[in-house]
This record gives C-alpha cells, sequence and structure tokens, in this order.
C-alpha cells in the first residue's frame, strides 16, 4: 500500500478525535523511539478567573494571578544538562541515568492561555509536568526562580514543586537525523497527541 492510500486508511479506523497527518516510508531498521534525536512537549494552562470550555480537556485553568516574570527567569535555569530527578516520578522499573539536557524551557502568553514550550534530547516519566507544576508555584510566589538549582541538585521529588494534571501535556514534535540509513527523510515528525513526560 502506497502511503497515500495507507493515510487514508488509517484515518478511516480511527476515532474523530485522533487523524494522522502524513505517512511516509522508513527504512525497515528505523525505529521511532530510539532514533529520535529531541522532542518538544508543549503544556497548556487557562489563567483566568473562568475557564475557557472549549479548552477543558486540553489546558489545566489556574485561576489565581501568575507572576509571568519569575516564572520566566525560573524557566531559563532547566536549560542546560541536569539531574532531573526532583522532576520526575518513579516509574516503576530502575533507570539508568536520570541526567538529560534541555535545549528550551519558555513560556508563552496569548490572552489568558498561556504555552509552556519544553524541548530536549530525552525525558523522564513526568519530567515535563513536574517543571510546569513547579513553574506555576513559582507563579503563584511559593517558590522564588532561584530555588530551581537547589531543587535539581537535591535529586529528591520532595523538594521540586506539584506535578501538573496530564490533559495539559501534548506531545508536539519529535526530530531525526536528516540524512541517515535508519530514519525517514523528514527532519521532524508532528507528534501533536498526549505525552506522559
Amino acid at each position: 500500500m502506497n502511503p497515500a492510500k495507507l493515510l487514508l486508511a488509517i484515518n478511516a479506523w480511527l476515532p474523530e478525535d485522533i487523524r494522522v497527518l502524513a505517512a511516509r516510508r522508513a527504512p525497515a531498521n528505523f525505529h521511532a523511539r530510539f532514533d529520535a534525536t529531541g522532542k518538544q512537549y508543549r503544556y497548556l494552562v487557562w489563567n483566568g478567573p473562568a475557564m475557557n470550555p472549549l479548552l477543558r480537556r486540553v489546558a489545566w485553568h489556574v485561576p489565581r494571578p501568575l507572576d509571568l516574570a519569575s516564572m520566566r527567569d525560573a524557566a531559563r535555569l532547566f536549560v542546560g544538562k541536569h539531574d532531573f530527578q526532583s522532576f520526575t516520578a518513579n516509574p516503576g522499573y530502575a533507570r539508568e541515568s536520570t541526567i538529560r539536557r534541555l535545549t528550551r524551557c519558555d513560556l508563552r502568553k496569548t490572552g489568558r492561555l498561556l504555552t509552556f514550550v519544553i524541548e530536549g534530547e530525552g525525558f523522564l516519566y513526568k519530567m515535563c509536568r513536574g517543571i510546569v507544576g513547579t513553574l506555576i508555584q513559582v507563579g503563584t510566589g511559593k517558590f522564588p526562580p532561584g530555588q530551581i538549582p537547589l531543587m535539581l541538585g537535591k535529586k529528591d521529588r520532595r523538594v521540586a514543586g506539584m506535578t501538573a494534571p496530564a490533559h495539559g501535556l501534548v506531545l508536539w514534535s519529535v526530530r531525526y537525523p536528516r540524512r541517515s540509513s535508519r530514519t525517514p527523510n523528514s527532519n521532524s515528525v508532528d507528534a501533536r497527541g498526549p505525552g506522559r513526560a
């Protein structure tokens, strides 16, 4: 089956809230997870007294006013190579390492909608949600931005902030090497589906 027909066939069987936007041939030895060189997650927060009903299933409602400048200062401190043990949940199995490198952690505001954009080479279980929950608590004044390096250094989940609810998180895109015998032809694949990071 060619990719165009495969796309139509898959979408005919998927529930209406999930759609495949493109399909391409990949080498037989390609692995979607292990060949990835980076991922981008986005997390949506509706920051207003009343929740936007159209976003109730895809954004976390935070009604309290937030200090966005402090949140942005704190977000920058996550960029780089760190041990993220303080921001991950126990996955139920032994991990080789909890050190990860983030290349981006920032916050966008469009009206009442806040979008956290987090990019990195790899992520730990519930890591993005731990980061966002902590940043929200920075915004409410519970933690100062300067406490982020101390949280990272403690390597203890109990010292960091809360875990944000799952429904605001989306795996936005996955990056692959541009030219490799083990990857598809495209440099980035739009994922845009719920994520667990």
